[in-house]
């Protein structure tokens, strides 16, 4: 194939997976395996037995994986455990594992191809088991057949025909954006899986539908931290709700409505909202994962002084 034939095809799988994390923002497994679509025909995205993939009909490779490990599962490759700690500690580039420990298998030929050829890579970075955000593009930085892994760097999001980071701005710049990605898709996917995927208000049974508030926000450095109780899944309603201090939530799980959204008369989703005012908010099974007390204290103090 040539080389615009494997650019088109490239751009064809960013523009599908910019569309698809625009209604998913995390992706799972299914929609991996499921590929994209080139001139009528299906292409996979990944090959589920290997992290490092290339479709037979294109010349370079197309995207790495990185599995978050289940519970007690063994992890295989080092960068299923370094590689979130790699970005939160603000380097500018990451690792990745070869595949086995053999340079010149397939594999890890197509990563020194695309070091050297400088190619626009998707990389599946898992964020929780089985599910996985799209760093697009990414780039093969560094190659090392002693160490057995390369180097990998963001580059601008989105953008399939991105050049490689310039310098370490841009690698910085790169990397600010992955870090407040995964920051974000990790809080939201803990915060709702401690609820079995409901609204804590409304009891809403759609993940899709739902956002992790923080009781605190995230910029309140003693406080703020993206932990499962400092976090409560929302319906998109309720958490604009409980954004304005139109809802309270005190130390004891319970609900207030504020006496401004009581005296309003407007239709059922008002009327649903204002039925909340006493109820309790569901709890998730885990005690260690309930809201905690003292930032829900601290944000009620809010919440009164608005009301």
């Amino acid at each position: 194939m040539g080389s615009i034939e494997d650019s088109a095809m490239r751009a064809a799988a960013f523009l599908h997976l910019q569309r698809l994390t625009s209604v998913h923002e995390i992706l799972t497994s299914d929609h991996l395996r499921a590929g994209f679509a080139f001139q009528g025909e299906r292409v996979p995205l990944i090959n589920p037995q290997r992290g490092i993939f290339k479709p037979r009909a294109m010349r370079h490779l197309l995207s790495i994986r990185t599995v978050f490990p289940r519970t007690g599962a063994r992890v295989w490759y080092d960068d299923q455990r370094s590689v979130h700690e790699q970005i939160y500690a603000g380097r500018d580039c990451v690792d990745y594992a070869f595949m086995g420990t053999d340079p010149d298998a397939a594999e890890n030929r197509w990563l020194r191809d695309a070091a050297e050829n400088q190619i626009p890579v998707i990389y599946f970075l898992g964020v929780a088991p089985g599910r996985y955000q799209a760093v697009v593009p990414v780039f093969v930085s560094g190659w090392n057949a002693e160490a057995l892994k390369a180097e990998i760097v963001f580059g601008e999001p989105g953008v399939a025909e991105a050049q490689p980071p310039a310098d370490a701005t841009e690698r910085r710049y790169g990397l600010r954006l992955v870090k407040q990605r995964l920051h974000q898709a990790q809080f939201r996917e803990a915060v709702i899986a401690a609820y079995d995927g409901r609204c804590a208000l409304s009891r809403l049974p759609e993940a899709r539908l739902l956002d992790a508030a923080h009781i605190i926000a995230d910029r309140d450095e003693r406080l703020g931290q993206p932990v499962v109780p400092n976090g409560l899944p929302l319906s998109k309603i309720h958490h604009a709700a409980f954004d304005a201090h139109l809802i309270g939530i005190d130390p004891d799980y319970r609900l207030h409505v504020s006496d401004q959204l009581k005296a309003q008369k407007d239709g059922p989703v008002l009327e649903a909202l204002k039925a909340l005012d006493g109820r309790l908010i569901q709890l998730p099974k885990r005690k260690q994962d309930w809201p905690d007390r003292d930032r829900l204290a601290a944000r009620f103090e809010i919440y009164r002084a608005v009301a």
